[in-house]
């Protein structure tokens, strides 16, 4: 384990917001993970477990705490009848994850390429994108339990996946710390109909290889196009939740001519599509710029503080609920 005293948050996390944190404790094998939070014990810390630190926002005071960071890397393979399981290490990057399952044509996962992150994170707030999320391929993670001081396994069906939620995001937030996960994949295709973009990118382009790798092409070419890299601009990528409606409020939704998507995981309105018509998109709020291309990302272009980045939400979240009715909620978690 390494111990790393008052380092920055906005050096550790992509939208650069952030004061200092006591600790950052990195560990790099399971049996850290439980000096991490003895360490933190000890002093009486409080914790929180950070990953590439993407969907992550951090405070002006910083964190009077421990900051316990993933670097436990590697995938292992176990071929079955049908399928083929991928034990992943939770601080391998997610993205290498997805390239490795393309590069063996194995699919259930290529349409969530290019999601900044790593792989413990993944199951935390259930990932999704183009019609996938994590809980369609994931059968269980390796976790430490820091309330029984244990290393468990919970199967899928323990974590209670909804969209962007899960227990370890909700009911069980702050317990469990994630050593790895384990996805169970198969060789072949994405089957049609494709996610509404997909689908649009194909035809435009008279595209017909949907193989993992087809896809996941696609996919980097749509995300490229619509999402800055977090290398490059500060964002925390997408930064509101899309609204999902029962079928009466879809067709309510309908009704007023809002863009309802009704797919296998619910009725859903892309959030960035009200804040365009609230006329935010390109708009620079408190150093907050709302991107032209897909405006429920927000970019750090010149903000130094998070009251900036507040009271930038608060302009967005409040003119979205007068002019259509609907409240935004925030997708990145903060360091509090």
């Amino acid at each position: 384990m390494r111990v790393n005293e008052n380092i920055l948050i906005s050096s550790l996390t992509t939208m650069r917001l952030g004061g200092p944190a006591r600790y950052v404790l990195e560990v790099e094998k399971p049996e850290d993970v439980a000096d991490a939070y003895g360490f933190a014990r000890q002093f009486n810390y409080p914790t929180f477990v950070l990953g590439f630190g993407a969907n992550t926002i951090g405070h002006d005071e910083g964190f009077k705490g421990a900051i316990i960071i993933n670097r436990m890397r590697g995938i292992f393979e176990e071929k079955l009848e049908n399928s083929v399981r991928l034990k992943v290490m939770g601080g391998e990057p997610w993205d290498a994850v997805v390239e490795y399952a393309c590069n063996r044509n194995l699919t259930g996962i290529e349409a969530l390429s290019k999601i900044p992150g790593l792989a413990g994170a993944a199951p935390v707030q259930n990932i999704g994108a183009y019609g996938q999320e994590i809980a369609d391929t994931l059968v269980e993670i390796d976790v430490f339990d820091s309330v029984s001081d244990t290393f468990k396994t919970l199967k899928k069906e323990d974590l209670n996946f909804s969209y962007r939620k899960s227990i370890l995001n909700t009911t069980e937030k702050n317990r469990y710390f994630v050593i790895s996960i384990t996805l169970e994949l198969k060789e072949g295709s994405m089957a049609p109909p494709f996610y509404n973009s997909i689908e649009k990118y194909i035809t435009e382009n008279n595209l017909t290889d949907f193989s993992p790798k087809g896809i996941r092409a696609i996919v980097s070419k749509i995300r490229a196009e619509k999402l800055p890299d977090p290398k490059e601009k500060a964002s925390a990528g997408s930064f509101f939740k899309n609204i999902y409606l029962s079928d009466e409020e879809a067709e309510r939704a309908e009704s007023k001519g809002y863009p309802v998507y009704r797919g296998k995981d619910g009725n859903k309105i892309n959030s960035g599509w009200f804040i365009e018509q609230a006329g935010f998109a390109g708009k620079v709020l408190y150093g907050i710029r709302v991107n032209e291309k897909a405006a429920l990302v927000l970019i750090n272009e010149s903000a130094k503080s998070y009251n900036d980045l507040s009271k930038a939400r608060a302009e967005i979240v409040g003119k979205v609920y007068d002019k259509f009715g609907y409240w935004l909620e925030q997708e990145p978690v903060e360091i509090i």
